[in-house]
């Protein structure tokens, strides 16, 4: 528990360098594009209405699911995975990417898990005011039922935190891991109930779908802007979840503060 616990405190000791880190990268990443940072939401949606019309248009003819549009039912699971996919990703290589960076700056590399998270949170948050406004033009408010969106944010922000902490550390040992998280990540795509409803399914085929973490934050947003359910329906895919991510946590806590002085030797 003390790993865990050390690399919490050195999260919020330097809560202010992850913003400013992450402030830094946005601007230098878009410093010679003409639409600047206007390109995080423009890729997005663009992504977006792709997905819509192969999958909305063209498989499903746009029939709705439970008399909901599937334009505005894909919408309430793809901002959050849009989100989600590459903080995953880039929050895995975060450390690999920055390590010359800490050598010259000497902050604990617990942080840069952290910086690419925060990045990709701030374009979620514009993106759900987009996602609101389609909502609201389709008849759809969410309600009473946002009061449980910051626990969603949490879930999301917690378990992230959790698997890239673990995964940027494995990056760094074993430059292979980030092929393999690529492709693994394409695969979690397409096996979770993002594009596609799995009510249909066999009761045992939904459970199996329940033992992947993104089910739950994907659903639990789908929920909360749906007004499909409340976060405490469903207490054992709850327990499941946190029970996950606070192991995840553990260990990538434990094997990143056993490596971290040897990261340089491995590069």
């Amino acid at each position: 528990m003390r790993f865990v616990l050390q690399v919490l405190k050195e999260l919020i000791q330097n809560f202010h360098l992850v913003f400013s880190l992450a402030s830094y990268d946005i601007k230098s990443k878009y410093r010679m594009h003409n639409l600047g940072i206007i390109w995080e939401i423009i890729t997005p949606i663009l992504k977006i209405m792709v997905f819509w019309f192969v999958f909305g248009i063209g498989i499903r003819q746009g029939a709705p699911i439970n008399d909901i549009p599937y334009f505005v039912w894909l919408m309430a699971g793809l901002i959050p995975w849009l989100f989600i996919n590459p903080a995953v990703i880039q929050g895995c290589n975060s450390v690999y990417a920055k390590v010359n960076l800490v050598s010259k700056m000497k902050f604990p590399t617990s942080v840069l898990p952290g910086v690419s998270i925060i990045n990709h949170f701030r374009n979620f948050l514009i993106m759900l005011v987009v996602l609101l406004v389609i909502l609201l033009a389709n008849g759809f408010s969410p309600g009473i039922y946002l009061l449980q969106l910051p626990y969603y944010m949490l879930c999301a922000l917690a378990f992230l935190f959790s698997f890239t902490l673990l995964g940027s550390t494995i990056s760094i040992i074993f430059r292979d891991f980030q092929f393999i998280l690529q492709n693994a990540m394409r695969l979690i795509f397409f096996i979770t109930p993002i594009f596609w409803d799995q009510s249909h399914l066999p009761h045992f085929y939904q459970v199996l779908l329940k033992l992947n973490p993104f089910t739950y934050l994907i659903e639990g947003f789908r929920f909360t802007f749906l007004r499909q359910g409340w976060f405490y329906t469903d207490k054992l895919f709850g327990l499941y979840f946190w029970s996950t991510t606070l192991l995840i946590l553990f260990i990538g806590s434990f094997i990143h503060l056993k490596f971290r002085s040897k990261f340089i030797d491995y590069l």
